[in-house]
């Protein structure tokens, strides 16, 4: 099969299409005809040396997926429902970059109504991120208001709607005022942009005074002593990820005092199972919004997956909106 290899640690032009076998599936797995890549950060972390493969990954980049199962674990299959010839999306802990695929039946989700393979594809990664640490850890309920760092990212565009969908307000930054429009477009309540503006002080204006209940960083660094800042009373502050540096200084008091938590989490070493258990909650609880188009995949562009390194220089430009895929 074709496959997108790092032939070695470096900018985008060290991807280059090859050919490897066709892995091979085991107990629970399915192996999936592939249609389309979705294309991540991690990925390109991956290609820089900086995001080590977990024991037993492929280390083909890619870490989700949309095609036709063509063979699997009939057991396993028929427990979820499943049947050779359908078209699912899966989450995977590597070789997503290829013609085939091999993936945990508990991490496969259905193409939802009205998506065609190449919308699927974008949708594992960021959703399973967001449910994740958004609505599990983070506790985000009804009626409370979330600050996103990022909003025009993957993540943030599936932030946005997930969580107007289900009941919050929203508040993001991003880069430019371009980037800010395009979240409001996408249901944001309020879109700061981070170039021209103290988000801490803007955040400040906007809720009176409250704060925010929850705070979805992929920054980290100088960030967190503002995002402190801008927490209500029993704030909770998660973070995905660190592109501004795993340092912080902060008001540790400001923890005491308005009892806030702080967490975060990585999505690719955790175990079958408790990816599956997310599988199960957006299934029955996101993918009907996806039916109905309450939530819709947004995508910036589409490439060949020949020319994968193309996608990893947009995504390191920082000029889209919303995901990238490859498609085969």
């Amino acid at each position: 099969m074709r496959a997108v290899e790092i032939t070695s640690y470096g900018a985008p032009d060290v991807l280059r299409l090859g050919e490897r076998p066709v892995p091979v599936q085991g107990i629970g797995e399915v192996l999936i005809r592939v249609s389309a890549s979705g294309v991540n950060r991690p990925d390109v972390l991956q290609r820089t040396g900086n995001y080590p493969v977990p024991p037993g990954a492929s280390d083909i980049p890619g870490l989700e997926v949309a095609g036709e199962i063509v063979a699997g674990d009939a057991q396993a299959m028929l427990a979820a429902g499943f049947r050779i010839g359908d078209h699912v999306c899966a989450l995977v802990a590597g070789g997503g970059y290829a013609e085939l695929c091999v993936a945990p039946v508990g991490q496969c989700l259905p193409v939802p109504p009205g998506l065609s393979d190449m919308q699927a594809a974008s949708l594992p990664e960021t959703f399973f991120t967001v449910w994740s640490n958004v609505f599990e850890r983070a506790h985000l309920q009804k009626g409370e208001m979330l600050l996103i760092q990022g909003g025009s990212s993957g993540i943030g565009v599936t932030a946005i709607q997930m969580a107007k969908a289900l009941g919050a307000a929203v508040l993001v930054t991003a880069g430019s005022d371009e980037k800010c429009a395009a979240c409001l477009a996408l249901g944001a309540d309020h879109a700061i942009n981070y170039r021209t503006s103290n988000f801490a002080e803007e955040v400040k204006k906007l809720t009176n005074g409250q704060g925010v209940n929850v705070i979805l960083d992929m920054v980290a660094g100088s960030y967190v002593a503002r995002e402190i800042e801008s927490l209500a009373e029993d704030g909770r502050l998660v973070f995905i990820a660190v592109q501004g540096g795993v340092k912080a200084e902060f008001n540790a008091g400001l923890v005491l005092r308005k009892r806030l938590s702080i967490t975060g989490s990585t999505l690719r070493p955790r175990s079958l199972e408790f990816k599956s258990s997310i599988a199960k909650a957006l299934r029955e609880k996101v993918w009907p919004l996806l039916a109905t188009g309450a939530i819709k995949p947004v995508i910036h562009s589409t490439f060949p997956a020949a020319d994968a390194a193309r996608a990893h220089a947009l995504m390191e430009s920082n000029q889209h909106v919303g995901k990238i895929v490859l498609t085969w």
